[in-house]
């Protein structure tokens, strides 16, 4: 084999190397926010590009989503209190949302926050719906997930944040508030440091709900995708019906995944909610 021959094989290899690399980016294409939609049918739809003071505030796949979540709730809940009002005994998607909304309060809400609960109610219904719808629509075939967005989560646990510090001070007091995050008993060359780390400490609780929601809901699709991808990396049919098998069984596994998550959010959410209230307990 003479050098250009060489050459040649080389430089089809590294060719045939770099299009697989290449090819798992298809992965971070799907999980990504972007300024299009995908329709089989039309193909890829691009979203306008909006600025505003020099800011980016297009519209993207997620704000869509987002949109189509909030549109789905308030149809949904506002066919269910009409029928409350013609009939007071649940049928079909109604019983359902009743069992959702009944699950909140008296799960969660309830022994979490305990006396006063009732006005932390809409708040915490609001999460968990808006999340889980959220979570679903990402399952959908050509869908996109906005909770895999870590500014959706940061945005959720900022809400959570300002309602969780508004309900202490409310209760407490500004001040009273702020005193009762010592414990009680400490040496006075203590308090310093100790009123520090609880400060930080309520830095913490919303970046936890930001980033497990993101992460969560990240690493399914991510893990979905690469074993889908696997028939195109290897270039085998032999592979083809384990990677499918696993892919399906990890989708059913995101359905639960999506229930858990809206669950955790909101527990969480009530449970901080809670300590602040009724720092005493």
């Amino acid at each position: 084999m003479d050098i250009d021959s060489t050459k040649a094989v080389v430089s089809d290899t590294l060719a045939q190397v770099t299009e697989k690399a290449q090819d798992t980016g298809w992965i971070m294409h799907h999980i990504l926010d972007g300024n299009y939609l995908e329709f089989p049918p039309f193909g890829v739809v691009h979203l306008p590009e909006l600025h505003l003071l020099g800011m980016d505030i297009s519209i993207t796949r997620h704000v869509i989503f987002m949109w189509l979540a909030v549109i789905i709730l308030v149809f949904l809940l506002g066919r269910v209190a009409k029928a409350y009002k013609k009939s007071l005994v649940p049928k079909g998607i109604n019983n359902l949302m009743e069992v959702l909304i009944l699950f909140v309060r008296d799960e969660i809400a309830r022994p979490t926050i305990g006396h006063g609960f009732e006005k932390f109610v809409p708040y915490l219904l609001t999460a968990f719906f808006f999340i889980l719808t959220c979570n679903f629509l990402g399952l959908v075939p050509y869908g996109a997930t906005a909770t895999s967005n870590i500014a959706v989560t940061a945005s959720l646990a900022t809400i959570s944040f300002i309602v969780i510090q508004a309900g202490g001070i409310m209760k407490n007091g500004f001040f009273g508030y702020f005193k009762g995050l010592l414990p009680h008993g400490l040496p006075t060359w203590l308090i310093p440091i100790m009123f520090v780390v609880e400060l930080l400490g309520l830095f913490t609780k919303p970046f936890a709900l930001a980033i497990r929601l993101f992460a969560n809901l990240t690493a399914g699709h991510i893990v979905i995708m690469a074993l889908l991808g696997l028939i195109f990396i290897l270039q085998t049919y032999f592979v083809a019906p384990v990677s499918v098998a696993f892919a399906l069984f990890i989708y059913l596994l995101e359905i639960l995944v999506a229930l858990i998550q809206a669950y955790i959010f909101t527990m969480l959410s009530s449970l901080f909610i809670g300590m602040a209230v009724h720092q005493d307990h």
